[in-house]
């Protein structure tokens, strides 16, 4: 989730930082939420031979993911703002030998390319995005004519637990808090259509998967959960949201697991949304 566009330069800093423990955050996280996102991307019609740009590419996993698609004889380059992002996800692909992806530093909306691009995409972007719509229409301009546009965001909307789970409820009210008065748009997910609209770029072909499931099978998800937490802390605490006693990190998935079981209740995690076009012929 290293997303490095230039409103956000403009904006606040970017929430969730760069740290060590963020970028693994970021592999642990994309282990449960890549396969929707690869399943997004299939649908989309990422194909073998395709010439793939991935942008906010954080550690590397969407891009990777991309080079899966587009095989030895596609490619894939990845871009970030964030140097440490760079460095770590250039190094996951030198150690899996991959010869098809590469990583470059820099704004992607601005940068220049030798070539046109089959597809532009990107997870986890445009909810960091002072103007969503402002950004997809300049990163549209990297995609050739007919190519395809991608993006998978969440909806911070979608988290449930029925019947409820208390401590899960207030954990994600505070964390869904604390990015919205960051300036991250929580509901970007079910909001990629009007960006799409309004970039210029037309209505999307769009789908939503979530996980959900009762304990112990939602337990690898809680733990993420709980990993995105404590990312989101000092930010909590700096605006008047939880402080870290409330919040209790060192216990917080067993009281949660807890919680559920007592009441063998269902945790929905956030809504994973995916929205598509084709580049229109004429330039948005």
């Amino acid at each position: 989730m290293s997303k490095g566009i230039a409103e956000t330069a403009n904006g606040p800093e970017y929430v969730l930082g760069h740290s060590d423990r963020e970028l693994a955050r970021l592999k642990a996280q994309a282990a449960l939420i890549d396969p929707t996102t690869r399943r997004f991307l299939r649908a989309a019609g990422i194909t073998p031979g395709m010439c793939v740009l991935d942008v906010g590419s954080g550690a590397g996993d969407v891009a990777f993911l991309a080079a899966e698609l587009v095989g030895d004889s596609g490619s894939v380059i990845g871009v970030d703002r964030a140097p440490a992002a760079v460095t770590v996800a250039s190094a996951r692909a030198a150690a899996r030998a991959l010869t098809n992806v590469m990583f470059r530093e820099g704004d992607p909306a601005d940068m220049s390319f030798d070539r046109p691009f089959d597809a532009v995409i990107g997870r986890y972007v445009l909810q960091f995005q002072k103007d969503p719509a402002a950004v997809l229409r300049r990163l549209a301009t990297h995609a050739r004519p007919g190519g395809t546009i991608v993006f998978h965001e969440i909806d911070w909307s979608g988290l449930a637990s029925i019947p409820p789970v208390p401590t899960f409820d207030l954990c994600c009210q505070w964390g869904a808090d604390a990015m919205r008065l960051h300036g991250t748009e929580t509901h970007m997910g079910t909001k990629l259509h009007s960006a799409f609209v309004d970039a210029g770029l037309g209505s999307p072909t769009m789908r939503l998967e979530a996980p959900v499931g009762g304990m112990p099978v939602t337990l690898p998800w809680l733990e993420i959960f709980k990993e995105l937490i404590a990312t989101l802390l000092p930010e909590m605490e700096r605006l008047g949201v939880a402080t870290a006693a409330q919040v209790g990190l060192e216990t917080l998935v067993e009281r949660i697991g807890s919680e559920a079981i007592s009441t063998t209740s269902l945790i929905i995690g956030h809504s994973q949304i995916g929205a598509w076009v084709r580049r229109p012929l004429a330039s948005p």
